[in-house]
């Protein structure tokens, strides 16, 4: 039984570069008797640089799951683990033609398959969804929060922030990191609590590959009438509040300065 699997991984968090793998695997199981084994091939691809410079060609021969021989192109020859393993790769190592043939994978195998990769998936980019909205929350330093979500982009490095009138917000922002959806796209939220100004703009900026210019899309006030007054409401108690507290305390210091205290 012959089994072919092409797969790629991608390996860390979001940086400048990811190391990208592709393998490829070759599977032959026999029996004998009641006991079955597996012999496979593993051939691997590594790379981060766009422009291939620093692919890494690993040809591995497993058995059983044990990795027996293998050749890898930055040494430019084969190495043996096992007894066995030593043995083939003694063979392979004075063979021209073999040696010859296993380095010249690095182009023939790697890099072409590689360029095709990243033409149709490292390449490929999709425009994010955006949605912008409201949301309750209990407790915080304003009454308001609004929480900007893009959905099912590609590439994943992206970033978000917020404008108020045209001018950048960095205070009272926390964002998510990018989150994968597991199915080559992306998602993040990030939230900004604040409090409600008459007539003012305020906006989610968007920079993202897909795109040259930022994606830019503008929280639209006319929200349902219940909550706008109950937002509204709340801003407007807070600020009475503060008014009535700061009156009382100035009123209660006026009259202790003109008391007179008497002994008794």
């Amino acid at each position: 039984m012959n089994q072919f699997h092409l797969t790629h991984a991608e390996m860390g968090k979001p940086s400048v570069s990811k190391r990208l793998y592709l393998c490829f695997i070759l599977i032959v199981s026999a029996f004998s008797g009641t006991e079955e084994y597996y012999n496979s091939q593993w051939l691997q691809c590594i790379y981060s640089s766009p422009d291939l410079s620093d692919v890494v060609y690993i040809s591995s021969y497993v058995f059983n799951k044990a990795v027996v021989s293998e050749f890898n192109s930055t040494l430019g020859k084969f190495v043996g683990y096992t007894e066995y393993g030593m043995r083939n790769a003694e063979y392979w190592n004075n063979n021209t033609n073999i040696l010859q043939g296993m380095k010249a994978d690095l182009d023939n195998f790697c890099k072409h398959n590689a360029e095709i990769y990243n033409s149709y998936i490292r390449d490929k980019t999709e425009k994010p969804k955006i949605k912008l909205r409201s949301v309750k929350q209990a407790g915080g330093k304003h009454p308001a929060v609004l929480v900007c979500s893009a959905y099912d982009f590609y590439p994943e490095r992206i970033k978000m922030s917020w404008t108020r009138d045209g001018k950048e917000v960095n205070a009272d922002v926390t964002s998510t990191e990018e989150q994968a959806d597991g199915d080559w796209y992306y998602q993040i939220h990030s939230h900004l609590e604040y409090t409600p100004r008459s007539g003012e703009k305020i906006s989610c900026v968007v920079d993202h590959a897909s795109s040259t210019q930022p994606i830019i899309t503008d929280w639209d006030p006319s929200i349902p009438e219940p909550e706008r007054n109950k937002i509204v409401i709340g801003a407007s108690g807070l600020v009475l509040g503060v008014i009535l507290a700061a009156a009382g305390l100035i009123y209660y210091k006026k009259k202790s300065a003109g008391r007179t205290l008497v002994p008794h």
